[in-house]
């Protein structure tokens, strides 16, 4: 912002910045779930290792809490006076 970017810019920036960190985060655990199913089904009842609603369930709920965790620091961030920020470090 002190060198003459929008707020907006930067918001969508971080933003896209951890929502690819995110991506892969959920595409890694997915895959490893998946990938545990066998050993995880004697834990699990009355619900089967490879239930998709419970698949995307998680993935979906995971994803807002990340997508939240980095939009309200961003967020934050773009409301503080670039001087100050400069001074400060």
């Amino acid at each position: 912002m002190a060198l003459g970017a929008q707020r907006e810019a930067i918001l969508r920036m971080v933003i896209a910045q951890g929502s690819g960190a995110v991506v892969l985060g959920i595409t890694t655990g997915l895959a490893a779930a998946l990938g545990l199913t066998r050993v995880m089904s004697t834990l699990l009842y009355g619900v089967k290792p490879t239930d998709g609603v419970t698949f995307a369930g998680v993935a979906i709920v995971l994803a807002l809490i990340a997508l939240a965790a980095c939009a309200i620091p961003a967020r934050r961030a773009t409301r503080v006076d670039p001087i100050i920020a400069l001074r400060y470090e």
